[in-house]
């Protein structure tokens, strides 16, 4: 069995429960690093400020705006009036720490153990945000284009002829499209969002598995049980879809890792180089940027390399793993 194969890889499976710890912990990232209460409880009532927005007034203050837990003054409301559970890092990815006594960046201490970046934000806070971030990224960029990449390779293959030359020619020239200079232009008429770079990249990173699914059909369409499932009169999407596609995704699917790690440099990168997301995002880019700005701040650059190189490698480590568990000469 492959499964078999894959868990008998020592290599590949550390990495795998290596990135699933990395992904529980930035998926728990509110709960680990946050400036609002876990839970807390006032005047013998519960409040859970993580999930809820409550206002100022609700805790005593005297403003209808959401309520500030590092106040002095609604801190020691709650506090005499019941308690307060904090995270263990008491800071969210934006959260600056105006009650540092040092200029920004500020070096690791117990307050904030990789130090803060130049505007004075908890680099923890950022890395496990901004892994989360840059995961969910890469996972729907590589999910939705590898869709649109099959699909496409499979129509080329299986019907071949003029339809698979005239596609063949368009990916041709599509793929010759200036990517950078694209980005460019876009980032300076629109904002980039989450979703505006969801959509450039994903227009230029669904031809990764064409050529590969193309093949595939190419040689499965002139099989036996291809031909006699035609002579039947079953449909031709149907014979794709349950008949050609099962073994063609077992080539595919070995690559999807190293697409995953792809769509995760591409976001880092874009971050880097001032055209992915803002401030208001967790960027593991801007860290990056930081690092290369702030040489006498060695804990952001060092920070930011460890965490990249842990995921990236992991990836490549469960790709290969994948790829040696359903490799048909290594059974």
């Amino acid at each position: 069995m492959s499964l078999d194969r894959y868990i008998r890889n020592k290599r590949s499976k550390a990495a795998l429960f290596a990135l699933a710890f990395i992904l529980l912990l930035s998926f728990m990232a509110e709960i680990i690093a946050n400036d609002k209460p876990i839970i807390l409880k006032y005047q013998g009532e519960y409040f859970f400020p993580i999930a809820k927005v409550y206002t100022d007034a609700r805790f005593g203050g005297d403003f209808p705006t959401e309520a500030n837990y590092k106040d002095t003054f609604i801190k020691n409301n709650i506090e005499e009036n019941g308690f307060m559970l904090m995270p263990l890092i008491e800071f969210s990815f934006n959260t600056v720490d105006y009650e540092l006594n040092q200029p920004f960046p500020a070096p690791p201490s117990w307050r904030h153990p990789l130090g803060t970046d130049e505007e004075g934000r908890d680099i923890v806070a950022r890395l496990l945000y901004g892994i989360r971030l840059s995961f969910l990224f890469a996972f729907v960029l590589t999910a939705i284009s590898s869709v649109l990449g099959i699909f496409v390779g499979a129509v080329q293959g299986y019907f071949g002829g003029k339809t698979d030359i005239i596609l063949q020619r368009v990916i041709e020239i599509w793929d010759s499209m200036p990517q950078m200079f694209v980005l460019i232009i876009v980032a300076s008429v629109f904002i980039p969002t989450f979703w505006t770079l969801l959509i450039i990249l994903l227009l230029f990173s669904w031809t990764e598995l064409t050529g590969m699914v193309r093949a595939e059909f190419l040689r499965a369409r002139n099989f036996e049980y291809v031909k006699a499932a035609k002579a039947i009169g079953v449909g031709n999407f149907r014979i794709m879809w349950r008949h050609i596609l099962p073994n063609a995704l077992v080539t595919t699917i070995t690559f999807v890792p190293f697409i995953l790690a792809g769509g995760i440099v591409a976001l880092t990168a874009l971050d880097f180089l001032g055209l992915g997301l803002g401030d208001n995002y967790p960027s593991l880019g801007d860290l990056v940027r930081q690092g290369k700005d702030n040489l006498q701040a060695p804990w952001i650059g060092l920070s930011i390399f460890f965490v990249l190189s842990a995921m990236l490698t992991a990836l490549i480590f469960i790709g290969e793993g994948v790829r040696d568990a359903m490799d048909k000469r290594k059974r």
